[in-house]
């Protein structure tokens, strides 16, 4: 039937993407091949504006909340045809995404939607734990805040999940979050609410009158660490905890500012190290504003150049002459001085900056080390160590940079080493071996980090060209005390040699440590007892003095 009053069934693209746009959800298409992910529709109120309409994974990984990074490189992973794609997601400044779709055509990209978890949720619960999640927890403190009296709210984040997941897997480490729901919720009656509220965050709200004995964050802390036993490993997990104070009644917070000032309390928990505990105070305020303010002048420091290298002396144990060093980063602040590491190198992780962060220390640490073969000639096969960070081994154009600098510094073939841990490495393992042999090729060594801490097979070992081995430092640094350290130290060693490969112990503290590592036959050292990082003028005094004396000093005892 013709007529104006007929309604048309053609398919419209504009009406389509306006009717995902007015229901917050976009499309998405992954094709990994092409280092790409792209999008249609309500970008901006999903949090994906700053990567619309296409962005690489890389970038997409980085804009992702820090404790739903694992999440998200797993989403990215690709998987046979016909597997089906479900997550959630939080992107920074934005709201819990549910990302949804499918693996298509053999597994060469993927396609799907994301939303907003709430127009989506058809249940109060977390699927894995049973708890109450986020929307539905927040929807009942909003409930307990109508009574008046005094309440507390307890935020704990599960430490290292990452490391959990490339150890388990995803399927068993989602036992360990499932179990710790579970314990968190026999040792809280309903009335607290506990909840998931995170990847690996979980919550309580209790009513302060009927706190008996134990604090709310203690009595999290009973419930969340008690040993388990997952797929043969012995768990020990330990949580990082944020607390905040309110008043219920007609003045009462919302659920949702209470659950942002716990969480700021969480983040100065985890800065103080693994196991933390904090309370919500106004000053964290003023911290978050001096965040913003770091961020920007973050950004700002690489073009001025205050982004520089200091230099740990490497080595040789036997002969006790210095073989190399390390580079690492440093932040000279015009005002503040010297910006921590820790607090600068996560900041620049959050804001994708590491890529540009390598390759300013590559640049840097290659002038500096062409610099003192020149003056130094007694120096002999003095070579420089750089870290990769997470993710760099895959950026592109790395090769490239890497035999531009070697190139045009003309440092020797193997002089500048580059450090690459094992996590990365298992990401892509066949991958990771094309670009590693790449910039062998090109004039790099390359040195696997942090060896000891992984969960990954040794038959990738032989295969990936590495040349060197680091051995973590906790092992070194307790090696004298425990010999179950002692021993992973010496197979590590006896590994290296079997494999042909050099092994630098992390850590070396003392003499003692040095001589220890010396009768199993380790090569080279690194740590406090020798020097910490130096500024490129006193880590040449430093090489100065030991070609004079023909050894490195070390601490007799520290």
């Amino acid at each position: 039937m013709k007529g104006s009053g007929a309604l048309s069934t053609r398919w419209d693209p504009t009406m389509a993407l306006e009717a995902l746009a007015a229901a917050d959800t976009a499309l998405w298409v992954w094709m990994p091949a092409q280092d790409s992910i792209s999008f249609n529709g309500a970008t901006p109120s999903l949090g994906l504006g700053p990567l619309a309409p296409e962005c690489s994974a890389a970038t997409f990984v980085a804009l992702t909340l820090p404790q739903d990074r694992a999440l998200a490189e797993r989403f990215l992973k690709p998987r046979e045809e016909g597997a089906e794609i479900s997550v959630r997601l939080r992107m920074r400044g934005g709201d819990m995404c549910l990302w949804r779709g499918i693996w298509l055509e053999d597994g060469l990209r993927a396609a799907g939607i994301v939303t907003l978890e709430r127009h989506v949720a058809s249940t109060s619960r977390c699927g894995l734990t049973q708890l109450l999640d986020r929307y539905s927890f927040l929807g009942r403190v909003t409930e307990i805040l109508k009574v008046p009296g005094e309440y507390e709210m307890v935020i704990a984040d599960l430490d290292r999940l990452k490391r959990l997941n490339e150890a388990l897997g995803p399927e068993r480490a989602d036992l360990v979050l499932s179990t710790l729901g579970s314990r968190l919720s026999a040792a809280f009656p309903s009335e607290a609410a506990p909840a998931r509220v995170g990847e690996d965050e979980f919550a309580v709200f209790v009513s302060r009158d009927r706190l008996a004995g134990n604090t709310t964050a203690e009595k999290v802390r009973e419930a969340l660490e008690l040993p388990l036993s997952v797929a043969g490993y012995d768990i020990y997990p330990t949580v990082a905890i944020g607390a905040v104070t309110a008043e219920g009644g007609q003045d009462a917070p919302a659920a949702g500012e209470l659950l942002r000032r716990a969480s700021l309390a969480l983040e100065r928990a985890k800065a103080a190290g693994r196991g933390g505990v904090a309370a919500y105070g106004r000053a964290l305020e003023n911290d978050s504003l001096s965040r913003l303010a770091l961020e920007s002048e973050l950004r700002n420091a690489f073009s001025r150049g205050e982004i520089e290298p200091f230099f740990q002396p490497i080595v040789n144990l036997s002969t006790g002459a210095v073989a190399g060093f390390e580079a690492l980063a440093r932040w000279r602040h015009p005002v503040r001085g010297l910006v921590p590491p820790d607090e600068f190198l996560s900041l620049a992780q959050e804001m994708g900056l590491m890529g540009e962060l390598g390759l300013v220390m590559m640049r840097q640490a290659s002038r500096q080390l062409a610099e003192w073969l020149g003056r130094h000639p007694a120096a002999g096969n003095l070579f420089c160590s750089v870290n990769l960070s997470v993710g760099e081994i895959e950026r592109p154009h790395l090769v490239d940079d890497v035999a531009e600098i070697i190139g045009t510094v003309g440092l020797p073939k193997g002089a500048l080493k580059l450090e690459v841990t094992e996590s990365d490495i298992m990401r892509d393992p066949v991958k990771a071996a094309d670009i590693l042999a790449s910039l062998r090729e090109v004039g790099a060594s390359l040195a696997l980090d942090d060896f000891g801490t992984g969960f990954s097979s040794l038959s990738y070992l032989a295969r990936l060209p590495f040349d060197t081995l680091k051995i973590d430092r906790y092992f070194v640094l307790t090696m004298d005390k425990d010999e179950g350290s002692a021993k992973i130290v010496r197979s590590i060693v006896n590994l290296g040699r079997d494999l042909s490969l050099e092994v630098v112990a992390e850590g070396v503290e003392n003499a003692g440590l040095a001589y220890l590592l010396v009768q199993d036959g380790c090569h080279y050292g690194q740590g406090f007892g020798y020097a910490p990082a130096l500024p490129a003028q006193e880590a040449e005094v430093y090489l100065n003095e030991s070609l004079a004396d023909g050894a490195a000093p070390i601490k007799a005892r520290s």
